[in-house]
C-alpha cells in the first residue's frame, strides 16, 4: 500500500448510509473513545449526526454536541467532547431509518468521493468508511449505480487521480481482527463469476499486493497461506484442477520472487492453522482466500465487532468496520461501535506505517 499523504493531517470518517447505523456508531465512538477520535472528523450531514447523537445519549445525559467545520484543518479548533462534521452538499431532510433510500444512497456516495479526494490530495492522513447500503447506492443512479460497493468506488476514484485505467489500479480486500487476517482474490461478484475470475494472474497479483502491504505493517515478510478453491484443495485433481493449473503455479511464481507463500492448503483447515490466539500461535500471518465468503466467514465468525476491513493497493489508507448498515436495529441505539473504533485505530496505525502521523 503506497500513500501520498503528508504528516500531521486529520483523519476523515464517512457517515455511511443515513438510514442505517453508521451515524449512531459514529456518535457512540466519539462518546466512548474521545481521545482516539481526537483529530478525526465526520464527512456527512450535520442534522443526521445530531439526531444520531440524541439516539445514543445515555438516559438523563445530553447528547454530544455537533461542531460544524468547513475544512479538515479546522478539526484542531473543535473543543473536546464534540463531534466535528463537515457538511457535504445541502442538508438533507431526515430519512426513514431502516428503509432503502435513494437520497441516503447518493449522500453516502458523495461522502466517500469527498473523503477519497481529500486523502488523495493529502488533506487527510486516512479515511474510515461507515457502512453504506449497496441497494441504496444503486438506487442513487449515476455515477453510483456502477459501483457494487466502497472498494470499487475508491478504486475508480484512485484511478482518476492517477490518470490510469481502473485495470491498472488493482486493489484487494483484507479483513482482519486480533486473531486472523484474510485477503480475497475476488470480492463482490457471484460465486460462478468468482470461479471464472480465478486466474494465475489474479492469484499472483493478490500475493504481491498482500506481501507489499503487510511487509510495511509487520516490518518483515509476512507468512502467506494460500487456500485452495476445491474441497481438500482438489485432492490432487480428483475434485477439480484449479489448484494444479492455476493456484500452485501462482504460488511457485510468488516464491521465486521472494514472497513467503505456501499452499494451496485445504480451505476447511487453513484458517484454523492461521488463527492466532492465547491457546494457539498462528502458523501464518495471513490467508489468501479465493473468493468473498470463503475468506470472510471465518473472520466474521470470530467476532464482527472486532473485525476491520482494509483496502490494499490504493494510494491512500482506507479501513472500515466489518459489518453492514444493520437496518433492522437502526434508530434503536443498540448498535455496537467496537468495529468502527478498531477501524479508526487500524487506520491511524497504517497511516503512521505509510509515512504519516495522524
Amino acid at each position: 500500500m503506497t500513500n501520498t499523504v503528508l504528516a500531521a493531517k486529520p483523519l476523515a470518517i464517512t457517515m455511511g448510509d443515513a438510514a442505517g447505523i453508521g451515524p449512531e456508531i459514529l456518535a457512540k465512538a466519539y462518546r466512548e473513545q474521545p481521545d482516539l477520535l481526537r483529530n478525526c472528523f465526520v464527512v456527512g450531514d450535520v442534522g443526521t449526526l445530531r439526531r444520531a447523537a440524541q439516539v445514543v445519549a445515555p438516559g438523563g445525559q445530553p447528547p454530544l454536541p455537533v461542531a460544524v467545520i468547513t475544512a479538515p484543518d479546522q478539526v484542531c479548533e473543535v473543543p473536546p467532547n464534540c463531534i466535528p462534521v463537515l457538511q457535504i452538499g445541502e442538508s438533507v431532510e431526515p430519512v426513514a431509518r431502516g428503509v432503502v433510500s435513494r437520497v441516503a444512497g447518493a449522500l453516502a456516495g458523495r461522502c466517500v468521493e469527498w473523503a477519497a479526494d481529500a486523502a488523495l490530495a493529502g488533506q487527510v492522513c486516512a479515511m474510515v468508511t461507515a457502512p453504506l447500503h449497496k441497494e441504496a447506492l444503486a438506487a442513487a443512479g449515476h455515477p453510483f449505480d456502477q459501483f457494487p460497493g466502497h472498494t470499487e468506488l475508491l478504486q475508480d476514484r484512485a484511478a482518476r487521480f492517477l490518470g490510469r485505467p481502473v485495470s491498472e489500479v488493482p486493489v484487494r480486500m483484507m479483513l482482519a481482527n486480533g486473531e486472523l487476517r484474510t485477503v480475497l482474490v475476488s470480492i463482490h461478484m457471484s460465486l460462478r463469476q468468482a470461479i471464472e475470475a480465478l486466474t494465475y494472474a489474479n492469484v499472483l497479483e493478490t500475493l504481491q499486493i498482500t506481501h507489499g502491504a503487510l511487509s510495511r505493517v509487520l516490518g518483515r515478510s509476512p507468512r502467506i497461506a494460500v487456500a485452495g478453491l476445491n474441497p481438500h484443495a482438489g485432492e490432487g485433481g480428483l475434485f477439480g484442477r484449479e489448484e494444479l493449473e492455476v493456484i500452485q503455479p501462482a504460488v511457485d511464481a510468488a516464491r521465486a520472487g521472494g514472497i513467503d507463500a505456501s499452499g494451496p492448503w485445504a480451505p476447511d483447515t487453513v484458517f484454523m492453522r492461521a488463527r492466532n490466539s492465547m491457546e494457539h500461535v498462528g502458523e501464518f500471518d495471513v490467508v489468501v482466500a479465493m473468493y468473498h465468503d470463503q475468506g470472510l466467514i471465518p473472520v466474521k465468525y470470530l467476532g464482527v465487532e472486532q473485525g476491520v476491513n482494509v483496502t490494499l493497493g490504493l494510494p491512500l489508507v482506507r479501513t472500515s468496520p466489518d459489518h453492514g448498515t444493520a437496518f433492522d436495529i437502526a434508530g434503536t441505539g443498540r448498535a455496537d461501535a467496537s468495529s468502527l473504533i478498531e477501524a479508526v485505530r487500524m487506520a491511524k496505525m497504517l497511516a503512521t506505517e505509510a509515512g504519516s502521523d495522524p
